[in-house]
């Protein structure tokens, strides 16, 4: 919706602006020039991307025009569903959580937790490292470094629709200069009519930079820094698991590790040790 609401306020800023200075708007309809920079940078999208980024990018596309799913409810519902697994393991011992972990849709202590159990990425994450420390064959410090290299996988995948879209976004001004220079040599050629269509036809080699440049700043770019935006919105998520399980594997009691984990979410959506807390009793009493 933000960027929905972003895109009308730049058009309706420049454009709008341009029609009080005195201009005429239909004089920056060029279809053409559209078509030129429009082509010309779909056809760049695919030469100079993989089909592993092209689909990657065409899938995260859509998800900016949703709000973020990280909200303080989905971090209340993580450390929850973390604090009942850690819970079970300290009662009953690692081996009772296994059936849980090989089969987290059918899990009760999943099920209780719909927001998380969506995410099949979290969810994947935990039940591996919890498998891990079931098998009892590493130390934390292997686990951490595991998880480290996880995490750091994770953000370079998802740093490819990014970086494409930044690319994407930094060759249009190109592009437009493109369309623009093919609008002269239009004009150059069509040097021996009348001043005045001489002049529109200038005109309308102009609107080819003009439009390379606000879809590159006003557009596509800002995707890019949205993107990232999400990116490190994920993230915390990875983190949070990782610090409040290895609290636990260095001998914390739950509610404790769980602590550690709420230390790292950032402090717009960071509920408050008291609304974890209540958080953790209701859950308790479903």
């Amino acid at each position: 919706m933000l960027v929905i609401i972003g895109y009308v306020i730049v058009c309706a800023s420049v454009f709008g602006g341009f029609v009080m200075a005195g201009g005429h708007a239909a004089v920056l309809f060029q279809p053409i020039e559209l078509i030129m920079i429009g082509g010309a940078a779909v056809g760049a999208f695919f030469v100079g991307n993989n089909s592993k980024s092209i689909k990657a990018t065409m899938k995260a596309l859509p998800t900016v025009f949703n709000g973020s799913q990280y909200t303080r409810e989905m971090y209340m519902e993580l450390m929850s569903l973390l604090f009942d697994v850690l819970s079970k393991v300290r009662k009953e011992g690692l081996m009772s959580i296994e059936g849980d972990i090989e089969a987290p849709e059918a899990s009760p202590l999943f099920s209780k937790y719909p927001l998380v159990l969506a995410d099949h990425h979290i969810v994947e994450f935990m039940a591996d490292y919890l498998r891990l420390m079931v098998s009892g064959n590493m130390d934390a410090f292997q686990i951490e470094n595991l998880m480290d290299n996880e995490i750091e996988t994770h953000h370079h995948e998802g740093a490819v629709p990014a970086h494409v879209v930044a690319k994407l976004g930094d060759g249009l001004p190109a592009f437009g200069i493109v369309a623009a220079v093919m609008g002269v040599v239009h004009t150059m050629e069509s040097v021996g009519i009348p001043p005045a269509e001489l002049g529109i036809l200038i005109a309308k080699a102009l609107v080819g930079t003009f439009l390379g440049i606000l879809l590159a700043y006003g557009f596509v770019g800002p995707l890019a820094s949205l993107l990232e935006q999400k990116l490190d919105e994920s993230s915390k998520m990875f983190q949070c698991v990782k610090v409040t399980l290895l609290a636990s594997l260095n001998g914390y009691a739950p509610a404790l590790a769980v602590e550690f984990g709420r230390k790292v979410l950032y402090s717009t959506e960071r509920p408050t040790f008291a609304e974890l807390e209540e958080h953790i009793k209701k859950s308790k009493s479903k």
